[in-house]
């Protein structure tokens, strides 16, 4: 399987960055062919903007996905888009580890999917959802936080951890076509014992080890709409 893990934590020795270690040596170890885009380290420029464009289909006005597709088709994407975009086209599996801030990842990792999921590439018109760009692969969140498990759910304080994935899993990944996995979570992270931390990295590691048995998590299907995105009845 080719996996491309995409990292997004500034501290090297964080705990991110062990679980990132820790999915490169199980998946290798396993026979797996791994890519990594660790985007802190690599100093990705999260901003979209014009420049990421040679080409401008309008000159004077910026429509960032319309020049997506437009410079995709000429050649004309920026050089780190262009990289990033042919790795994420070689994977079968798009691994994202991340700690969770304010409730959502961090933003260098949401600069990452604004610049590289590309219109008319990875989704457009009506290709989304099992329909993306991406059908055919799969998806993978392995995300830490600071709160309790307890401190997540649908009477707890915080609400479903599902709630605020869901723009990442569904909005985005699901969105793209890929299958998307049950998400690794590694609880209270700062606060845990090394104990504790050490039984996290087996837990991903056989989280990993499993992944062929994994259900996806259920999405829609356009199937189920009508050419207007009714439900069928």
């Amino acid at each position: 399987m080719q996996v491309l893990l995409v990292h997004a934590h500034p501290e090297p020795r964080s705990f991110c960055a062990a679980l990132k270690d820790r999915a490169v040596a199980t998946l290798r170890a396993d026979g797996h062919r791994v890519e990594i885009s660790d985007l802190y380290a690599m100093g990705f420029d999260p901003l979209a903007k014009a420049a990421d464009f040679a080409f401008r289909r309008d000159p004077d006005y910026l429509n960032y996905a319309l020049e997506q597709r437009h410079n995709e088709a000429l050649g004309g994407l920026a050089p780190d888009i262009r990289h990033e975009l042919d790795k994420l086209l070689w994977c079968e599996l798009l691994l994202l580890v991340f700690p969770l801030f304010w409730f959502a990842p961090p933003a260098i990792l949401k600069g990452w999917i604004d610049r590289v999921l590309l219109s008319g590439v990875t989704y457009g018109g009506r290709r989304f959802y099992d329909r993306g760009g991406l059908r055919g692969r799969r998806a993978l969140v392995a995300v830490t936080l600071g709160g309790r498990e307890h401190m997540f759910g649908p009477d707890a304080v915080h609400g479903p951890l599902e709630h605020m994935l869901r723009p990442l899993l569904q909005g985005t990944l699901a969105y793209v076509g890929l299958e998307v996995l049950p998400p690794f979570v590694a609880w209270h992270v700062p606060y845990v014992t090394d104990e504790v931390r050490a039984d996290y990295l087996a837990a991903f590691a056989a989280h990993l080890r499993r992944l062929d048995s994994l259900a996806p998590l259920p999405f829609p299907s356009l199937d189920d709409f009508d050419e207007t995105m009714r439900p069928r009845g």
